[in-house]
């Protein structure tokens, strides 16, 4: 059954406002139109683009949560976060961001989004790599979503250390494993 425009886009604002990280296609695909057509809608309603909205659940959500570095400085957009548990966050790649010989991702930016992610998940107001260990399993494409899960695996209270598991997947594919052994000044559940 076709939808009118009006029925379209309040289904539009409700679906954004259920799950603020719809892409576009998902959407375009789910009310049976073009992708322009549901950036049209987007537009006459003002809602902004998928990455602004996830910058501004960010920033609503965990502006005050990640204490060990500002959220502007995390490689990718953090989506859920429990200081010294876990944290997720995702990064769109991009052009920029791959070899233009391969269309292959560099490598360093999949490690800063983990480094970074490991460092963010730290309740404390600093944290630092000590060391890791990682291992990149599966070449990462310009136009390829990359989820980063941050899993605190164990603490060292005697030597202020934090130990992350880090994974990071493509359409639920490893692409990406590290561990990282973290410093931090406080011991777990010290940091304020």
């Amino acid at each position: 059954m076709k939808r009118t425009k009006k029925e379209r886009q309040q289904l539009l604002i409700e679906t954004i406002a259920d799950n603020p990280f719809v892409t576009d296609d998902q959407l375009a695909a789910k009310f049976s139109v073009s992708v322009q057509t549901i950036r049209l809608d987007r537009m006459e309603l003002a809602i902004p683009e998928l990455r602004e909205r996830i910058k501004d659940v960010a920033a609503k959500n965990y502006e005050n949560e990640v204490k060990s570095l500002p959220l502007d400085e995390v490689i990718g957009e953090i989506i859920d976060i429990e200081l010294d548990k876990r944290a997720l966050s995702i990064f769109d790649v991009r052009e920029e961001h791959v070899f233009q010989r391969n269309g292959i991702a560099r490598g360093h930016h999949l490690f800063a989004q983990a480094n970074s992610l490991a460092v963010a998940v730290i309740n404390d107001e600093l944290a630092l790599t000590v060391k890791s260990s990682v291992v990149f399993v599966k070449p990462v494409k310009a136009g390829d979503r990359v989820v980063t899960k941050a899993t605190v695996r164990a603490e060292d209270k005697i030597k202020n250390r934090t130990y992350v598991d880090v994974q990071s997947t493509v359409d639920n594919e490893i692409v990406f494993i590290g561990e990282f052994e973290m410093y931090r000044t406080k011991g777990v559940g010290e940091a304020t």
